[in-house]
């Protein structure tokens, strides 16, 4: 029943054999099931403007900068983390060598 329904909405043709209807529906199976895709229309992107291809590379430049800042930050903080493991390490390591 929904099928039928969608399709009257669109003026799609429904298959009428018994064989055809009963077959599952699958991508490019029954022809009879692209027959409405013929009544939409081609629509073209309206062209971009100079200002906005500004705005866009303004946004993504921003943003990239942000994106880099925040590795930057990580970056840091793993480095000194790193460092202070290190150190723990060494004076774990000098500890049970004087022992």
């Amino acid at each position: 029943m929904l099928r039928e329904l969608s399709a009257e909405a669109i003026n799609c043709e429904l298959p009428t054999s018994r064989s055809e209807r009963e077959q599952p529906l699958r991508n490019f199976q029954r022809r009879r099931a692209l027959i409405c895709m013929d009544n939409f229309e081609h629509r073209e992107k309206p062209p971009v403007t100079k200002e906005e291809r500004e705005a866009k590379k303004e946004r993504a430049r921003q943003e990239a900068e942000l994106a880099l800042a925040a590795r930057k930050k990580e970056d840091e903080a793993f480095r000194a983390n790193f460092e202070r493991l290190k150190a723990e390490r060494m004076a774990r390591e000098a500890a049970e060598t004087k022992s």
